[in-house]
């Protein structure tokens, strides 16, 4: 199983990759987690040919051979990072590789409230016509006090958040096998979705 583990800011020191980082190698003999980054992805500007660029075909692409997603996001100013947002944007004008696709979001913060509020609006955008994925529901990872969490080695030093994510994990492998099997029913119906265009609900597009 092939799972696509995306670094949801263009930071350098975000330990929201190292939590990426140490559940591809916790979780390495379930299954494979490409952790890929997003910094080298221009800021969205709306394409004519609604073409994506290459670095957003790429990952666009990696996200379509994958089982599934795995979303790292910080909180920035109670929402998640302009970098994501951008890139997010490219994906649903563009390729629209995340229409039915299983996604787990996770989120690590400096501070104790984790990234609550954030992963809330994540949970909102992705819900959005153009990114239309499943999202696993109720289960919502935070980590806090990042800065302290890991070993140099990147294991995740606090047990009980190591349980948690555990759990969690589990939970989604077993949701993405259901969604799955779903869309593999109804690939007509992920089709549908992915040929959405404001321009046909009454009144149009803002």
């Amino acid at each position: 199983m092939k799972l696509i583990g995306i670094v949801g800011t263009n930071s350098d020191t975000s330990t929201n990759r190292k939590l990426l980082l140490f559940m591809k190698k916790h979780f390495e003999e379930t299954v494979e987690i490409d952790v890929c980054e997003i910094a080298d992805i221009l800021a969205f500007d709306e394409p004519d040919d609604k073409k994506a660029p290459h670095e957003v075909q790429i990952l666009s692409d990696k996200i379509t051979n994958s089982d599934g997603v795995i979303i790292a996001t910080p909180e920035y100013d109670h929402s998640i990072p302009a970098a994501l947002k951008s890139v997010l944007e490219w994906l649903s004008y563009t390729t629209r590789p995340l229409i039915d696709k299983p996604v787990m979001i996770v989120g690590a913060s400096h501070g104790s409230l984790g990234t609550s509020r954030a992963q809330a609006h994540l949970r909102q955008i992705l819900d959005a016509p153009e990114l239309k994925a499943r999202i696993l529901p109720g289960s919502e990872f935070f980590l806090g006090r990042s800065l302290e969490a890991f070993s140099q080695a990147n294991d995740l030093l606090y047990a009980d958040k190591v349980t948690e994510l555990e759990g969690d994990f589990a939970e989604f492998l077993s949701f993405l096998k259901i969604t799955n099997e779903i869309s593999r029913q109804n690939p007509e119906q992920t089709e549908t979705k992915r040929q959405f265009v404001w321009e046909h609900i009454d009144g149009g597009m803002a």
